[in-house]
């Protein structure tokens, strides 16, 4: 089960590791026509939360979905135009998430349908506070490790994320921004079992279901 106090809206980012806008290519082009300066964000809502152990099912007609594997910052006091020096003491704790997302070709067209689905932001439990710098995110997809994410090639390390977004938006106890979801991640089918892991941090387990009809 998620802890009470994650209650809040999840907040996730896209283009903030180095692995991400090199797939991506040049921003130069339509239709960014530019590096983004600031934190590029889209909102899980809280359909999309499940705890560790659940059973994601897919949306009716879906085959597999993309599992991205991030952290999340648990806030623990408002955080409304802080500092990156301070932003860290409005944060209460870490959880494991899975970003999950359906295969889509369009990658800047707002994807609700494809974000936003039952079950589509696995967390774990809240985790103590950590400088996830070192840290190394394992996706293993029935038993098999699809993927090694070293968190160290984040372009905005939390303190300075947490204080761009906080810059125009306030984030209250309970939200929680996620660091950054790699692009084209790993794809698990209905049947798979899914297991995040990171030293220090625990793990996170949860099964891919085929959806029913309504």
């Amino acid at each position: 089960m998620i802890k009470q106090h994650v209650r809040g809206t999840a907040y996730g980012v896209i283009l903030n590791d180095a692995v991400s806008v090199q797939k991506i290519g040049s921003l130069e082009e339509a239709p960014y026509k530019g590096a983004p300066k600031a934190p590029v964000l889209y909102i899980k809502p809280a359909n999309t939360r499940v705890g560790c152990g659940s059973t994601v099912n897919l949306p009716q007609g879906a085959h597999s979905v993309e599992v991205a594997a991030t952290v999340g910052l648990v806030i623990g006091q408002a955080a409304a135009r802080v500092t990156a020096a301070d932003a860290l003491g409005h944060v209460s704790g870490l959880v494991l998430a899975a970003d999950l997302s359906l295969p889509h070709a369009s990658y800047y067209r707002p994807a609700i349908k494809e974000k936003c689905f039952d079950g589509a932001l696995p967390l774990s439990s809240v985790k103590p506070l950590v400088d996830i710098a070192g840290l190394t995110l394992v996706t293993e997809i029935d038993g098999e490790v699809v993927d090694r994410r070293p968190l160290n090639d984040l372009i905005r390390q939390p303190a300075q994320l947490l204080a761009d977004v906080s810059e125009w938006m306030t984030l209250n106890a309970g939200d929680v921004l996620l660091v950054g979801v790699r692009y084209q991640a790993p794809q698990a089918k209905a049947g798979s079992v899914v297991r995040l892991s990171a030293e220090g941090l625990g793990s996170l387990n949860f099964t891919i279901a085929q959806g029913v009809a309504a």
